[in-house]
């Protein structure tokens, strides 16, 4: 069994950016490895110092470094390539300052300067040693220094006043060349800049190949590179990861470098008739033919028809249209199948008696082809991710939403910067978030959503994640229920406990004195005694006071109900003779109300305890009854059910027509101690669905404002015994 190469590590200097850098990285990883034949895996270093603590550690095979880094590991690295700008391996710095405020060397002092990163060579190091040498010390001259991690932002602060002097790379030491420089990072902004001084040059930023890459292996990367600017691969944007036109290597002898592979390229020029006039490659052979006596001949006699046809074709459609045109085609060439794209020029007759010719250039992109499906792929994903994803300026202005972002939120373009997303990502960027601080979360339309967001750098801004995380809140709510729920159960036990023996007590000595009281009554009448009018008025208390004493018995009992573990040993229950007892003592509110509407189908006996099912259905009657208003008594109806579900459960309805509850008064109906009744101790419903839910069923509320409440129990079916009786 082979064991697969270990990948080799490469890493990139943190400048770079966020977007764009980070695509163009990965698909020049991907080309290192097609080249090389073992993977290359790309890495952003946090920093300047990251990425020379990992040179120095050893831990790394590749590295794009500064200028110094480069220098400074030269003698103990493989090799060192250096990049290459307008034709040139080195370059300088250029102090600039605002064009309206011109300085000079001699009137640096007391201004403020931004610089790129310390580690920077031509953002603060290069500089920093010109002005050293020119007795213009950088902490002595300057009143305030900063670094801003960038060119752009270091520039911007120039030009936004928060600081006098910045400096920037430049190839040639002339105003035109800086100014190329500077619109790259501040676009037409850089008019308003102006170069006030150069550096010495300095070897430019490049590749250091370490001891950890064999010898074969750098030989053959240092080829890929040093011949990518010119080869006619169509790999030549992969060098915008660098800023750079091409590399070379470093005047240290290395080994020989391997020989690229050769890559079809061809130019011709034909006349009206397809024949060539001019034609020219760099080997004198193309798709595995000798091209060297082709002048004169036809492009497709000298091509063949499997490579000239599709030329030829693509010669004539270009010189009757007028416009040129561009085509790609595979070919199998040498027994392995490439992609070619040719494109077409026509160009006017040097002569009035003379016709139009054609321009032909082809090239093989067999190379790019395979880099441009890994793009493909990576660009796919915001389009393919789940979840939506929104990227907003610095401002709130939307600049990208995939498809899920714009299903998710419809209203997205619309409410734009004063989308509650947007909004929410703005704040979390404003405050900073603190380690371990949880993500923002934003509630739209009854949904949850989490969101993860990250600062870019280049261009500056956001870029959002929404995650749904519903579900999770609401099984988060669950057990924050379940928990209060277990919390008052232990409480209730306690309190129940406490105040059933002094209510005993409060009982027993309320009837006492209300009998001795009635006694002594009937005694002062019998005298005609004149107090005997005022013992009316303290029996009279007596009797609320005894009354108050029942009602706080009463809420002792639910309270202990609601702690009171599920009984093990359950009876066989008949639902419907239940049902209609409650609705018997309910009769008497309910007449006034409401008509009575019933749909009793047969269905199976359950298993529990009569005392405390009845209960259950007294207090749902008897709330779906209060619940609508003797005004509306004839339209007013009160709808009781029963049938058996579908897997045999027993499933009784309560359905009333009273005014219903809003969403949020729903959500916390069988919550202990909520109501929206003054008078009410909350614990009607939440005893109810205790009860239920320890006999193994569930209790459901559904309401409408406007319509009314169905309330609806389900019990599951008693299981028969061998002699066919329920459970005891």
């Amino acid at each position: 069994m082979t064991t697969p190469a270990a990948p080799i590590r490469f890493l990139l200097t943190p400048p770079l950016g966020e977007v764009k850098e980070h695509v163009r990285a990965e698909l020049f990883s991907r080309a290192l490895t097609q080249k090389l034949g073992r993977p290359v895996v790309v890495e952003l270093a946090p920093s300047f110092e990251a990425l020379e603590r990992e040179l120095v550690e050893g831990r790394v095979d590749l590295a794009w470094a500064t200028a110094e880094q480069c220098t400074a590991f030269e003698p103990q690295a493989r090799a060192v390539l250096r990049a290459v700008r307008s034709g040139l391996w080195y370059y300088h710095a250029a102090l600039v300052c605002r064009a309206d405020a011109p300085l000079t060397l001699q009137t640096l002092k007391g201004t403020r300067a931004a610089w790129v990163a310390p580690r920077s060579t031509g953002g603060h190091l290069l500089p920093a040693r010109h002005l050293m040498a020119r007795g213009l010390p950088p902490a002595d001259t300057f009143s305030e220094q900063r670094f801003h991690g960038t060119y752009r932002k270091a520039l911007l602060a120039v030009l936004e006043g928060k600081a006098d002097v910045a400096s920037i790379y430049s190839s040639h030491p002339e105003e035109n060349t800086v100014r190329a420089y500077l619109a790259e990072h501040v676009g037409a902004e850089e008019r308003k800049l102006i170069p006030f001084d150069f550096t010495e040059p300095t070897p430019a930023d490049g590749l250091i190949f370490t001891m950890r890459m064999a010898e074969a292996e750098v030989a053959a990367l240092v080829s890929v590179l040093t011949t990518l600017a010119g080869n006619g691969a169509g790999l030549e944007p992969l060098l915008g990861l660098f800023d750079s036109e091409g590399f070379v290597l470093s005047s240290k002898p290395r080994p020989p470098p391997r020989t690229a592979r050769r890559v079809e390229y061809l130019a011709a020029d034909l006349d009206a008739r397809e024949r060539c006039m001019r034609l020219w490659t760099p080997t004198g052979t193309a798709f595995g033919r000798d091209l060297r006596q082709a002048e004169g001949r036809p492009l497709e006699e000298v091509l063949g028809p499997e490579a000239g046809d599709a030329l030829v074709a693509l010669a004539r459609a270009a010189r009757h249209s007028g416009v040129g045109g561009r085509v790609e085609y595979r070919l199998e060439v040498e027994d392995e199948t490439r992609w070619y794209a040719a494109e077409a020029t026509v160009r006017a007759p040097t002569t009035e008696t003379g016709s139009p010719t054609t321009a032909l250039l082809v090239r093989d992109v067999t190379e790019l082809r395979v880099l441009e499906e890994e793009l493909y792929r990576l660009a796919s994903f915001p389009l393919l991710h789940p979840e939506p994803l929104i990227e907003v300026g610095p401002g709130g202005g939307l600049h990208y939403a995939n498809p899920a972002a714009h299903l998710a939120f419809p209203d997205l373009l619309v409410r734009g910067a004063r989308h509650p997303l947007v909004e929410a990502a703005q704040a979390w960027a404003r405050r900073g978030a603190a380690v371990g601080e949880s993500p923002p979360m934003v509630q739209l339309g009854g949904r949850h959503w989490e969101l993860s967001v990250s600062p870019l750098v280049e261009p500056e801004g956001l870029r959002v994640f929404a995650k749904n995380v519903t579900a999770r809140k609401q099984v988060e709510a669950q057990l924050f229920k379940a928990d209060r729920t277990a919390a008052l159960g232990s409480l209730a036990a306690a309190v129940g406990h406490e105040m059933n023996n002094p209510l005993a007590y409060m009982l027993a000595n309320l009837g006492f004195a209300r009998e001795e009281l009635a006694r002594l009554k009937a005694a002062l009448r019998k005298e005609g005694h004149a107090l005997a009018g005022d013992v009316d008025d303290v029996e009279e208390a007596l009797s609320e006071s005894l009354e108050g004493a029942d009602r706080l018995k009463g809420i002792v009992q639910d309270l202990r109900m609601l702690s009171r573990a599920p009984l093990e040993h359950h009876e066989t229950v008949e639902v419907v003779p239940l049902l209609e007892h409650a609705l018997s003592l309910v009769q008497g509110e309910l007449r006034h109300r409401a008509r009575l509407e019933k749909d009793f189908r047969p269905v199976p006996p359950v298993a529990g305890d009569d005392a405390r099912v009845g209960q259950v259905f007294v207090k749902l009657l008897r709330n779906a009854v209060q619940a609508m208003s003797e005004l509306d008594a004839p339209r007013n109806v009160l709808r009781v059910a029963t049938y058996t579900g579908p897997a045999g459960e027993v499933v009784v309805e309560v359905q009333d027509t009273g005014m219903g509850m809003p969403p949020e008064v729903l959500a916390r109906l069988f919550e202990p101690f909520f109501s929206t009744k003054p008078a009410s101790t909350g614990l009607g419903l939440s005893v109810s669905h205790a009860i239920v839910t320890s006999l193994g069923g569930t209790l459901r509320a559904e309401s409408r404002e406007g319509v009314g409440t169905t309330l609806t129990v389900i019990l599951p079916a008693a299981l028969s015994s061998p002699s066919g009786k329920g459970t005891e």
